[in-house]
């Protein structure tokens, strides 16, 4: 054993490897992806680690592995689940032989998400067991407990941390003897693999007769307890939120505090003890009311008197996520105590500066998304972006993002906005891991059904946003294999754009010239704006400015680089910033700013 002080993410990853998980895959999505990460740092000898494609490719992969019996991790972010939801769900009636573990990081807020979906409830869509973990601790543990109970029920399990448990640290005591598991290996069997009406009809049967067992199982389940307080009044919580609520009742033991770590299927017979008895209930939870639900569904069927509140009753806030100062607000108007004698006056601290998100310093994708605007000046055009760094491109003053809506949309929206306006131009931007993840559906799309558009794919060689992840243009992989590099440009022509430039965006002049010969070519084109993520690059140097400047401030009202600045009611370039990427010296009318010569 040793004692390690790690992240959520890594206890989950640590306590997979303790499960003897044999296979890994999963798509980069915050709040989800350091667990890959981690177990790619520990010793892994024996465990397939991936970072898949997309969502879908990652548990397809991992449920092959499981059906010869493999242990299988598989990782992603609550909107990822939507991508792999496909396979899940037949996954959820063909069952599985190995442990499958489905990790489904929901982002209350969201922090750095399009959605506050609820995983839960996802499970519960799918019948399938659900656990929810409140601390780092509880995870290293519980991701254990949902390899043995995916293998005991033959069912694939979602584990749902929360942001908060994700990116929270402790100090946890690792078995560090741990070994992939030994399995059988596959056995063919079309009875059993092989998903037909009549196999799902059967599987649906024993599925509905299956849950209630599991339920029952996890009304003893160890991670499901109460304090046995004998008030009237009970808080009853799961995630992140019972961590919040135990801290504040911690002054007040005789008050009932029941925790939910399965929240589907739901442990009636444990509810039902602890709540007995009881007059009023708040549930505390982040995203929908599922568990408050759950507690009206119950009352409803055992006639209990029981006043229950919380997110339906107002209660508890209904979006974002909870937080120690709302919970505690939350429980001591549910208990009836006064907090105004103890509350520290605040009225005269300076207000938190606003950090708006916004394209780094030096980002290649600021000149991209400049050098189409310019060449577009003056034209009708519409701009379809992404999920990605390059969702930023929407700030003032490039506002060149006009609609975001899921990874690989933009390709596909930007061909609606044609067939509604043909007189117009229409481009989509994407990421080169997003070409790989979603994007060439689209494409192919676009060539089918003889569209005009113009596909942008901002290539920076590398995941950046999620904390750069290799993909299949990296040329290496999470097993630590160079691998040949997936081009871009050959699968575009393979699929049959005929136009394809690529051209480095920091080199303003070509860059504009691309975007005027592609944007007057009818069809589907493509501009690979080809530069490396200056996250991942030793910058130049930095540019100056020479007493030349005018002060006119063009080089900061036309790309908002953070790096430019007025200082003394001067344009100033701050060098702690700059990296000397050169797009301030095009703009520049009089050529007062200066770059690095090998720039």
């Amino acid at each position: 054993m040793s004692r390690e002080y790690v992240m959520g993410n890594g206890a989950i990853a640590l306590g997979a490897l303790v499960a003897g998980v044999n296979v890994v895959a999963g798509y980069p999505g915050t709040p989800s992806s350091e667990i890959i990460e981690t177990i790619s740092k520990y010793p892994h000898d024996g465990v397939h680690l991936e970072w898949s494609v997309n969502e879908k490719a990652a548990m397809e992969v991992a449920a092959a592995a499981s059906y010869a019996g493999a242990r299988t991790l598989v990782t992603m972010k609550q909107v990822g689940l939507n991508v792999a939801s496909d396979p899940l769900m037949s996954l959820a009636y063909v069952g599985v032989k190995g442990g499958m573990v489905v990790v489904s990081a929901d982002d209350p807020g969201p922090i750095s998400s399009q959605t506050e979906q609820d995983t839960r409830a996802f499970a519960e869509f799918c019948r399938i067991p659900v656990f929810d973990p409140s601390s780092p601790e509880e995870a290293y543990q519980m991701i254990q407990d949902a390899f043995d109970y995916s293998e005991k029920y033959k069912t694939p399990v979602i584990f749902r941390p929360t942001t908060r448990v994700c990116h929270a640290y402790a100090s946890i005591n690792i078995d560090n003897t741990y070994l992939p598991k030994n399995y059988e290996g596959f056995v063919k069997d079309s009875g059993r693999w092989v998903i037909f009406p009549r196999l799902s009809y059967a599987n649906h049967n024993m599925i509905e007769k299956r849950n209630p067992v599991i339920a029952d199982d996890f009304s003893d389940y160890k991670y499901n307890y109460d304090n046995n307080a004998h008030s009237k009044k009970a808080v009853i919580a799961s995630g992140i939120s019972y961590a919040y609520a135990k801290e504040y009742l911690v002054d007040y033991p005789d008050i009932s505090l029941i925790k939910i770590s399965t929240p589907y299927p739901f442990p009636e017979k444990f509810v039902l003890k602890a709540i007995s008895g009881k007059d009023e209930i708040l549930c505390l939870e982040e995203l929908s009311p599922y568990m408050e639900n759950q507690l009206f569904r119950i009352a409803g069927i055992y006639g209990l008197k029981i006043k229950i509140l919380g997110k339906r009753s107002g209660h508890v806030p209904v979006a974002g996520e909870n937080s120690a100062d709302n919970v505690r607000m939350i429980i001591a108007d549910f208990l009836g105590h006064n907090l105004n004698s103890n509350k520290i006056d605040i009225s005269d601290a300076p207000a938190l500066p606003v950090r708006p998100p916004v394209l780094c310093a030096g980002c290649p994708h600021r000149a991209s998304f400049y050098a189409v605007k310019k060449a577009m000046k003056g034209q009708k055009a519409y701009y379809c972006g992404d999920i990605g760094c390059y969702t930023l491109g929407n700030a003032m003053p490039l506002d060149m993002v006009d609609t975001c809506l899921c990874m690989g949309a933009g390709i596909t929206m930007a061909q609606g906005f044609h067939w509604v306006d043909k007189e117009a131009k229409t481009f989509a931007f994407t990421g080169d891991s997003t070409f790989f993840a979603s994007g060439m559906t689209g494409v192919v799309n676009a060539l089918y059904n003889d569209a005009d558009m113009t596909l942008c794919v901002l290539d920076n060689s590398t995941t950046a946003m999620t904390g750069h992840q290799p993909h299949p243009g990296t040329g290496r992989n999470m097993m630590g294999d160079i691998v040949n590099k997936v081009s871009i440009v050959k699968i575009l022509e393979g699929m049959g754009v005929g136009k394809i430039i690529t051209v480095d965006p920091l080199k303003l002049d070509e860059a504009v010239a691309a975007v005027k010969e592609c944007a007057d070519t009818p069809g589907v084109k493509a501009i690979i704006f080809k530069s490396p993520c200056i996250a991942i690059t030793k910058p130049a140097g930095t540019a100056t400015i020479s007493n030349k400047c005018i002060n006119c401030k063009k080089c900061i009202n036309e790309i908002g680089c953070p790096a430019l600045i007025i200082n003394n009611g001067r344009v100033n370039i701050d060098n702690s910033l700059c990296t000397g990427c050169g797009l301030c010296g095009y703009i520049c009318p009089v050529k007062a700013i200066t770059v690095p010569t090998d720039k």
